[in-house]
């Protein structure tokens, strides 16, 4: 029974040492005196309580004051505990530091927070970058197409980093200010021989206004000759005029046929008067023979008329009728 005592007490004890261990970092708390940052335990154990991981303050603390950067573990404990990037703020305080950048710890925090690398910002600010802008597509007002890309040198602005527009505005401005440069040449041969008058138009309008970037540059890398977009619209409009044009042709054509078949009936109800009025002549002149008005020889004379008009139109046709009988 002592021994299963004993060997508690040394698992108690065991337990209780890594618990103390783990609540008071010793090492990291002889790190920071050796360095001569004032960090006490108590403070420590309070970051441990606080669910703050000690590593992540301390030792950007000791970085910051080696670097003779002023500051201590309440600043640095509050900006971890609002979500922020305790490391990257510190490298970004140093290096703007050593380029004779002023930049407070409140500012670098605040840029940190608003969900920008403020390290990175920080860097471009002393190294400008070159962004390469998309392949953008303008037209001449000689309807020649133009396919231009251009790359902008920028440097970041820290006082603009917060609440200003990013590279996608820049990009946006910049395509915009292209088109409107290109459009505005009276032929591509102006622009394809003095492409530097796109740069110095598109600087002279301030598009970086707002943004979190300061334009230094822009220079046009490629020209590309497109489509003969003019050539390309009147083709369109002649193939919609001549569209039109048949259009309007079937249509009186469809009138003029329409016409021919009335025309047609027409004549079709003509020919069918004149038939009845031809099946009446038999009947007319039968009536007339009974009533004693037509004789033999009227009738006679009658027949000789008829063979005459036959044989006149039979010449005038120039064809000869030999069964028609003569007077």
């Amino acid at each position: 029974m002592e021994l299963l005592f004993a060997n508690l007490f040394v698992v108690f004890a065991v337990a209780f040492v890594l618990l103390l261990l783990w609540a008071v970092p010793v090492r990291l708390w002889i790190e920071a005196m050796s360095a001569g940052v004032q960090v006490s335990m108590p403070q420590l154990v309070g970051m441990r309580l606080r669910k703050v991981s000690p590593p992540s303050v301390v030792r950007p603390l000791i970085t910051a004051i080696k670097a003779g950067i002023d500051l201590n573990v309440d600043q640095l404990e509050a900006h971890y505990l609002a979500g922020g990037n305790v490391q990257r703020v510190v490298g970004a305080l140093i290096s703007a530091d050593k380029a004779n950048i002023d930049l407070a710890f409140q500012q670098a925090a605040a840029i940190d927070l608003a969900g920008r690398d403020v390290f990175e910002a920080v860097q471009v600010s002393v190294n400008p970058k070159v962004i390469n802008t998309p392949r953008v597509t303008a037209m001449a007002k000689d309807g020649i197409q133009l396919i231009t890309q251009a790359r902008v040198t920028v440097r970041a602005n820290i006082n603009r980093l917060v609440g200003g527009a990013g590279e996608d505005t820049i990009l946006a401005r910049v395509g915009e200010a292209i088109v409107s440069s290109i459009g505005s040449a009276a032929t591509h041969k102006e622009v394809l021989e003095n492409p530097d008058v796109i740069s110095k138009t598109v600087l002279e309008k301030g598009l970086d206004s707002g943004t979190a970037f300061e334009i230094l540059s822009i220079d046009i890398a490629d020209v590309d000759v497109g489509k003969n977009i003019g050539a390309d619209l009147q083709t369109d409009q002649a193939e919609a005029d001549k569209r039109v044009a048949q259009a309007r042709a079937e249509e009186r054509r469809a009138m003029a046929v329409a016409q021919e078949q009335e025309m047609k009936a027409r004549v079709q109800e003509m020919q069918a008067e004149l038939v009845k009025a031809q099946a009446q002549v038999p009947l007319a002149m039968a009536e007339a023979f009974r009533a004693g008005n037509l004789g033999v020889m009227d009738y006679a004379r009658f027949q000789n008329m008829q063979s005459d008009t036959k044989m006149r139109e039979a010449l005038a046709s120039g064809d000869e009728d030999d069964s028609t009988p003569l007077a």
